[in-house]
């Protein structure tokens, strides 16, 4: 995370939303407006151990006040447990100012999916649809309906909001309910890998640049386990690197002190976006619709790699 980009916020309140998730509200040192965001931004929360982890700002962007995040505590979550368990009102936290990979764009309809946690970018959306008189749907998939964060507020912005619950039955079939939709519909999913993956199989029908996922974490696929090496030429140093079969773009640049800032590590922040100006791109980020990545201008230096010999980056 760039130090350039650096923000040092106070943690004023803890609210618990659910069992096992809590909201929390940061706000300036001194009470000074933040930088500005738009419904699907998210920010990175560095940890005092350096660990950096991203959430989605799930506030109202009208209110510079304050950035609120939902954090659930996850059994496998280093960062999620500490949160929960260290964190106090008062508690000076360092994030980075908002990026957004899942902006929302301007329609008259939006079929919103949400599952658990997922919600959280997806709450300033349905704020800005109601506002800009859109007609919208928000199908809100759980476990159990009492484990729904942010119900309520979602309930309270005047679309319709339909909860599916496993537990009473009431699972959301995917297929049948992306089977028809209006053509001028934008669809936004958020929500744990299963349910990514099964609204992405079944909105292929979609027209192209309607159907837009937020990826909390770095999706897996067998065929990112193996690949072989290549080379990289970047345009402005006049620098040629060899990437190895075992380490990422990002590792070797920083090896040769070529400057590129990095977050997530997983192609799923956008932190280390640049452009290619030659060769092919073997696309393995979690950001970029299948349209980005077919246009190769860009890649996600932490994971993607290359399907030519050579990569001619913008470095």
């Amino acid at each position: 995370m760039s130090s350039l980009d650096n923000l040092t916020l106070r943690l004023r309140r803890i609210t618990w939303e659910t069992e096992g998730v809590i909201s929390l509200d940061l706000s300036a040192l001194d009470g000074s407006d933040l930088p500005g965001f738009a419904p699907g931004a998210h920010i990175d929360l560095q940890m005092q151990d350096g660990q950096i982890r991203q959430y989605s700002l799930c506030g109202d962007p009208a209110d510079r006040s304050t950035y609120r995040i939902g954090v659930k505590a996850v059994a496998s979550g280093n960062v999620s447990r500490a949160i929960h368990r260290d964190l106090r009102v008062g508690t000076l936290l360092t994030v980075s100012a908002p990026r957004n990979n899942f902006e929302l764009r301007p329609a008259p309809n939006y079929l919103f999916i949400a599952g658990g946690i997922g919600i959280t970018p997806i709450l300033p959306m349905l704020r800005a649809a109601t506002q800009a008189g859109a007609k919208w749907t928000l199908l809100f998939c759980v476990r159990h309906h009492e484990e729904a964060p942010f119900l309520a507020e979602a309930q309270a912005m005047g679309g319709e909001v339909v909860l599916h619950s496993s537990a009473l039955g009431t699972r959301l079939d995917v297929a049948a309910r992306l089977a028809d939709a209006p053509a001028d519909t934008q669809l936004y999913c958020c929500g744990p890998q299963a349910l990514m993956e099964d609204v992405e199989t079944h909105s292929r029908h979609w027209p192209q640049g309607h159907v837009h996922f937020e990826w909390f974490a770095a999706r897996s696929r067998p065929e990112d386990e193996v690949s072989g090496g290549f080379e990289i030429f970047c345009a402005q140093t006049g620098v040629t690197l060899v990437v190895p079969p075992d380490k990422s773009v990002t590792q070797i640049l920083a090896e040769a002190g070529i400057n590129l800032s990095t977050s997530c590590e997983q192609g799923i922040c956008g932190t280390c976006e640049c452009r290619v100006l030659e060769g092919v791109v073997d696309h393995r980020d979690s950001i970029l619709s299948t349209a980005e990545q077919e246009s190769n201008a860009i890649m996600m230096a932490c994971v993607s790699r290359a399907k030519t010999p050579r990569l001619v980056l913008d470095l």
